[in-house]
């Protein structure tokens, strides 16, 4: 019978010596194996656990229960989450109110790229969108993450280097292991129809979109934010507001310093 896998998680109530010990030497007893251990903030720690029968995860789960140094507050089959807490030592935040929106900032870019990294490698279509100020690293992670997934990323539009707008694309690119990434106020500041013909193609494609500002995008098209998957917050730090004012200004012509490619 094939292992399979859990996740523990745990919060510590009384922080005695040995009790990781303890819960480890329970662990052995029970022939379930410790793949990944980590702290997940705070007093938090969570295992990535491998059991050949899941009455010895109940037997487990009963046991833990009756100690009076810690709390079990997670026991399930990992998620992506719970993974990428234990392989960073910190968790993934969330929106209370809107489960798909998942929030990040600056000095947490390593798990944001292992996060969008890990949601490029699953097949079929995705609409993702990413939030954040300029020069705060959206587009340097999505390029990142799509290193880390080995997939070929594509800009529709974008400032990253130069002002980019495409209206078309070469025979090649039409390919659902393509990141085609789409920056929302270029393509609805500077866009003609092509380009909008374009981009309802893509994203019609089962292939994975990543659109940045989502909020402008959808303002201007007959798209919804109900229409995305996924919806990434990136921040300098916590406290840090999200506006669109600074970026509204009328688009700026190409005299004004901006290049143009558009293919």
């Amino acid at each position: 019978m094939e292992k399979t896998e859990w996740y523990l998680e745990y919060e510590i109530q009384y922080n005695r010596p040995g009790l990781l010990g303890d819960i480890s030497s329970l662990l052995g007893m029970l022939s379930i194996n410790i793949v990944t251990i980590n702290g997940v903030e705070n007093s938090r720690r969570g295992m990535l656990l491998l059991s050949r029968h899941d009455e010895q995860i109940t037997r487990l789960k009963s046991i833990l229960q009756t100690m009076d140094t810690i709390n079990i507050t997670k026991l399930r089959k990992p998620k992506l989450r719970d993974r990428l807490a234990v392989r960073h030592g910190r968790y993934i935040h969330s929106d209370v109110d809107d489960k798909k929106t998942f929030r990040f900032v600056r000095n947490e870019l390593g798990l944001l790229v292992d996060f969008m990294a890990e949601l490029f490698k699953k097949d079929g279509h995705k609409l993702i969108g990413i939030r954040g100020m300029p020069r705060v690293g959206k587009t340097e992670s999505i390029v990142a993450a799509s290193v880390c997934a080995n997939k070929r990323w594509l800009f529709v539009s974008s400032t990253l280097l130069k002002q980019t707008i495409r209206s078309q694309l070469i025979e090649d690119e039409y390919n659902e292991d393509n990141l085609y990434i789409i920056d929302g106020i270029v393509s609805t500041r500077r866009a003609s129809e092509k380009h909008w013909q374009l981009v309802r193609e893509i994203i019609r494609l089962p292939a994975t979109k990543v659109v940045e500002h989502p909020d402008m995008f959808v303002q201007q098209t007959e798209y919804k934010l109900d229409d995305f998957d996924y919806i990434i917050e990136l921040r300098s730090d916590e406290n840090e507001e999200i506006t669109y004012d600074t970026m509204e200004k009328p688009s700026m012509s190409q005299d004004d310093g901006f290049s143009m490619l558009d293919f």
